[in-house]
This record gives structure tokens, C-alpha cells and sequence, in this order.
């Protein structure tokens, strides 16, 4: 009896470091921007309780509008082509034809242990009109330098430099996936006579269904919250991306910048409700599409 009685206690012990992190790190922190968000802080009367008059605001700003449009044409554009680019190399390595495999991993996710502060300022670099190795050779070549930080490729510089960092995560993430699949369904697809194309058609890529998902949710989260690679190209850019460029980068703007913090966290709040309501709608249509399949 006593020894159940410890089995039962030894729950709570164990899950207790965990929600109190989670209680003083996350909820406490939501909880205070929540109650930030229903007032603002005028010149005359200071600090007042406005509602939902903030919100109302935002919904109607046409910077947090055109923020939040950009980091979604940024995610149909981007993660489309990080995601190919990992499954990609992860169906290739599990072929096992490649040599050097574990060298070719390796390289493929250096870049994601690279800090993304590091990354942009690399890739501002190389990007440079003047000094860049690009235009550089462009010159040498009496070619036009390409304009990699003008307006019109601001956002696909970007969606390359965050391709480069995490086409090897997602890579890892999928390839560990598929060295879990048993390897008598390799052995059963052989026998029916099915050749390497129709192994990774038939036999991986519905295994790979459930590790697609987790790196599609990954990147949704990630792509709106995209702010450090606009935040630093912005000192060399900052004609073309200002302080509202992503909607991140525009609450971020507001709060440090602007000192309106009952403003920054409506806008915060907003962005995280974006953020659900794409997440929900990633999983809605992949187990509808998935119930298609079965």
C-alpha cells in the first residue's frame, strides 16, 4: 500500500520541475502581456483601460496588415521549396548510393548550427552591391550587379538565407524518420518487384507523412516569426525594409523603438493568433487529405 502511494506521489515530483518552468517562463509572461494589451498610455491621464480598443486598432493598421501579408507570401514561397530540398537529401542518403555519406550530412546541416545573427550578416555580405563578391564579379565580367537587397528581391534573398539554415535541420528530422521504417517493407516492395523510384514513392514517402507535418507546423511558427535576417539586412537595406517589414519586426519596432508596449503586446497577441489559426488549418487539411489516401 505504501509503495503505491509513492508510485502515485512520484508523478507530480517528476512533472513538477517542468510546470513550474512553464508556469513562470510562459504562462506568467502571456498572462502580464494580456493584461498589457487592454490599456494604453496616454499624455493626458497616463495609463488607462481601453478594452479591446487596441485590438480594434490593429486589425484596421495597415503596417501589421502588410506585415503579416508579406511573411505569408514569404511562407508559400519559401517553405515549399526548403521542404523539397529536404526530403530531397534525406531520400538520398537513405539510399545509401551516395559515397562519403555521413561527410554529406554533415555539410548539409553545418548551416543550421551556424546563429542566425551570424547568417545574415554573412549573407548581407555576400550580398553587397559594392563590396559583395557578386557584384564583384558581375564588374569583372562588365555585367550589371544583381540588386539583391533592391525591393523586388528583398524577399527571396531572405527566403534563401533561411533556406540555407534550415533545409539541413528539416533534412535530419526526415532522414531520422526514415530509418525507423522496418526494412522487411523494403524487402516485401522488392519482391513484388518494385524498383528504387517506387520504394520512395510508395513505401517512404507515406511513412514520411507524419515527420512532413511536424517540419510544415515548424515552419509556419518560424516563418511569422521571421525577424532576425530583416532585422540586421535592415542596417543595409533601410530603403527597402523599414521598422513594420515583418509583422515580428513591426511589434518588435513598437515596443523597443516606439516605447508603446500596451500597442507591441496587442500586436503580439494577434501575431500568436495567426500563428494557431495557420497551424490549425496546416492540420485540418493534412488529415483531410490524409483520410483521402486511406
Amino acid at each position: 500500500m505504501a509503495g503505491t502511494r509513492r508510485q502515485r506521489a512520484a508523478g507530480p515530483l517528476f512533472v513538477a520541475p517542468f510546470l513550474t518552468l512553464f508556469l513562470l517562463l510562459f504562462l506568467a509572461p502571456l498572462g502580464y502581456a494580456a493584461y498589457l494589451s487592454l490599456f494604453q498610455s496616454r499624455l493626458i491621464g497616463g495609463t488607462v483601460f481601453v478594452g479591446l480598443d487596441n485590438y480594434t486598432q490593429a486589425l484596421g493598421d495597415p503596417q501589421l496588415l502588410h506585415g503579416v501579408g508579406r511573411v505569408t507570401l514569404f511562407f508559400v514561397i519559401q517553405v515549399p521549396v526548403m521542404l523539397l530540398l529536404a526530403l530531397l537529401f534525406a531520400l538520398a542518403l537513405d539510399s545509401g548510393l551516395l559515397r562519403l555519406a555521413r561527410v554529406i550530412r554533415l555539410g548539409i546541416f553545418v548551416p543550421y548550427a551556424v546563429p542566425s545573427v551570424v547568417a545574415a550578416l554573412m549573407w548581407g555580405y555576400l550580398y553587397g552591391p559594392d563590396f559583395g563578391p557578386f557584384a564583384q564579379l558581375s564588374r569583372k565580367l562588365d555585367l550589371p550587379a544583381p540588386h539583391f537587397l533592391s525591393d523586388g528581391w528583398m524577399l527571396g534573398s531572405l527566403a534563401n538565407i533561411v533556406t540555407w539554415e534550415f533545409v539541413g535541420y528539416n533534412m535530419i528530422i526526415l532522414y531520422a524518420a526514415l530509418r525507423t521504417i522496418p526494412q522487411e517493407l523494403y524487402e516485401a516492395a522488392a519482391v513484388d518487384g518494385a524498383g528504387a523510384w517506387r520504394i520512395a514513392w510508395s513505401v517512404k514517402l507515406p511513412a514520411l507523412r507524419p515527420a512532413l507535418l511536424l517540419t510544415l507546423l515548424f515552419s509556419v511558427i518560424g516563418s511569422f516569426q521571421l525577424f532576425n535576417e530583416p532585422n540586421l539586412l535592415m542596417k543595409i537595406a533601410p530603403d527597402v525594409i523599414s521598422s513594420s517589414y515583418t509583422a515580428n519586426l513591426y511589434a518588435y519596432s513598437l515596443a523597443f523603438t516606439g516605447q508603446q508596449v500596451n500597442y507591441a503586446a496587442t500586436v503580439s497577441f494577434l501575431i500568436g493568433l495567426v500563428i494557431v489559426i495557420a497551424s490549425y488549418a496546416v492540420l485540418l487539411t493534412a488529415n483531410r487529405s490524409g483520410r483521402r489516401t486511406a
